[in-house]
């Protein structure tokens, strides 16, 4: 039987981290660890707790804790308890890829986030694969990383910038009230590098406003425009800015789960899929392959996450068109080896099989 261990952290931040909505210092997350006592391999899987989300650690651990937890594996197997899906993802009628998994974990999409990448990296270490061989990728093909500038003042922006200086992409984080200052902040962020911008209103402006602010934001060398409007607000106002905005737009907020990938064709020209959000890489994989069919650009996020969470996007980089992994790189430490994000924004892999992932320092354990 696998043994499920889970490990809250409490992560301090490399700097106070500011978006639209709102600041912290910590970042709290739990790592899951699917323990297989018979082989002495441990896999494992990291959920950020998103306080605007309404997702805490506590809440996870509950969840993964309770005897009323649905863990459908694909064979028969509803109302499982997490030792339960241990025991039936070990044995041999259903040890088989977790893409075939049929992953019924809601309501808790973040925890069930933490548990299928677990999943994943235990089954890789088992069969002594990385899971980008076992999804025969070409590692050639996986594009740089942008490293992301939370919200603070412009000298204070420019500073984090300057920490690594050498990336080819910046993501600025943006939505402080007014779309001039705003473009202010991108102007003084343009003075320090030739870099390619990318921006995050965080549903922060009005259709009108990012369609005004496109013009100069791509004058300013931005690529595009990521989630500038409320998810909630009509389909008309996203279609407005879709086709009115001089940069491509591209949805976070507006497209958490699967379902939502169709919704945002005509009206987004890509997607930003959140691993925690949608579920982990099995619905993740899912929803690339859809977004290709609908002609959607694909760009995979993270949370403020440590390497644990990184590895489990980096075996799915050769499929994306933009990536944002530098979670870790905004910690003021890390606690696990694996795929890291180095100065020039290009994913350096272990030679450790499933997302290879190590732990660096003991975590404590409920």
């Amino acid at each position: 039987m696998l043994e499920l261990k889970l490990h809250p952290v409490e992560l301090p931040l490399r700097h106070a981290w500011t978006i639209a909505h709102g600041t912290r210092t910590v970042q709290k997350n739990l790592i899951v660890e699917l323990h297989d006592p018979d082989t002495s391999l441990s896999g494992y899987g990291e959920a950020a707790a998103i306080p605007y989300f309404g997702v805490t650690v506590e809440g996870m651990i509950e969840w993964l804790g309770s005897r009323h937890v649905e863990l459908c594996v694909k064979y028969h197997r509803n109302g499982c308890t997490p030792e339960e899906f241990g025991d039936a993802v070990a044995s041999p009628d259903v040890h088989r890829d977790p893409h075939e998994i049929k992953e019924e974990l809601r309501p808790h999409p973040f925890a069930t986030c933490a548990l299928d990448q677990a999943f994943h990296d235990l089954y890789g270490k088992r069969e002594s694969k990385s899971n980008w061989q076992r999804f025969n990728l070409d590692l050639t093909k996986c594009p740089p990383s942008d490293y992301t500038i939370g919200m603070a003042e412009p000298d204070v922006m420019a500073d984090k910038l300057n920490e690594f200086p050498d990336f080819p992409v910046y993501k600025i984080k943006l939505g402080t009230g007014s779309p001039e200052t705003d473009l202010k902040l991108v102007e003084r962020l343009r003075q320090e590098t030739d870099a390619v911008f990318r921006v995050d209103a965080n549903t922060a402006w009005t259709a009108e406003e990012a369609i005004r602010i496109s013009g100069p934001l791509k004058q300013l060398g931005v690529e595009f425009i990521e989630q500038p409007l409320k998810r909630d607000l009509p389909r008309s106002e996203h279609e407005a800015v879709y086709f009115g905005s001089d940069l491509p737009i591209i949805a976070d907020e507006s497209c958490i789960t699967e379902d939502d990938v169709e919704k945002c064709a005509g009206a987004f020209h890509g997607i930003n899929i959140k691993l925690t959000k949608c579920g982990g890489m099995t619905p993740a994989r899912r929803m690339i392959a859809r977004a290709r069919e609908l002609d959607l650009k694909v760009m995979i996020g993270c949370m403020t996450e440590t390497t644990v969470g990184i590895s489990a996007i980096g075996q799915l980089l050769p499929l994306l068109d933009y990536v944002d992994m530098d979670g870790a790189l905004l910690l003021a430490e890390d606690v696990a080896g694996g795929v890291k994000v180095g100065p020039d924004g290009v994913a350096i892999f272990p030679n450790t099989p499933g997302n290879g992932v190590t732990l660096t320092r003991e975590l404590p354990t409920v």
